[in-house]
């Protein structure tokens, strides 16, 4: 079975209006314990996500840039000068958001994050409206699933549902996440594409395919 988004993700979420002032971001950051959080518009959509990160550059350049060395100045992209000189969320916030869909697969999810290199996502529905967001601790507790769980999902999901294949052909061993297939498939194709398959069952770890090939003709 497939964990989607929604299945793993936090409903109450702490989030500011476009308009919030600086200090009450940077407030609302620390009182809630958190390092980022939506900002949304007058809608409840989002628009934007307002981090630690955000708020550091205003202090870290709030000397102002004529005392500043011009190399050092030079450096500084566009948007950090803005950011900078920032009062409001919808001035700090990073934007467009990078957002999920509810019903995406965890894994989508995972993928996102790395290739966005950010530790949280919004959830949106399909109007753009903030319903929860997921974290990267989130995304890792598909892998809490028992080994008894995985290995019942690959005999009878993956084996004798994907593949018509008897379960008692292959013979699959699960330790830690872990999995270990061996046994002879029909076919070689049919053995690869079974581990293929097996290692995208959510939360498992890794596979060692010790399936019996056939040798090629020669």
């Amino acid at each position: 079975m497939k964990t989607v988004v929604r299945d793993v993700m936090t409903s109450r979420v702490v989030w500011v209006t476009k308009d919030a002032p600086y200090k009450e971001v940077a407030a609302r950051l620390r009182e809630n314990g958190v390092s980022a959080f939506p900002v949304l518009d007058d809608e409840g959509k989002v628009i934007g996500v307002v981090s630690e990160a955000d708020l550091l550059t205003k202090e870290a350049l709030d000397g102002g840039y004529d005392g500043m060395p011009g190399m050092i100045t030079g450096l500084l992209r566009r948007k950090e000068q803005g950011k900078a000189r920032g009062i409001t969320a919808a001035d700090l916030m990073t934007h467009p958001a990078v957002t999920i869909s509810p019903d995406a697969a965890v894994e989508n999810a995972a993928r996102l994050m790395y290739k966005s290199k950010i530790e949280r996502l919004p959830v949106v529905d399909a109007d753009g409206r903030l319903t929860g967001i997921i974290t990267r601790a989130d995304v890792l507790s598909v892998f809490d699933r028992s080994d008894d769980e995985l290995r019942a999902e690959i005999t009878g999901d993956v084996l004798l549902g994907d593949f018509l294949v008897d379960p008692a052909a292959i013979m699959v061993t699960v330790s830690n996440g872990v999995v270990t297939l061996t046994g002879v498939p029909e076919n070689n194709e049919l053995g690869h594409e079974i581990v293929q398959r097996v290692r995208h069952v959510q939360g498992v770890v890794a596979v060692r395919d010790r399936l019996s090939y056939f040798s090629p003709e020669g």
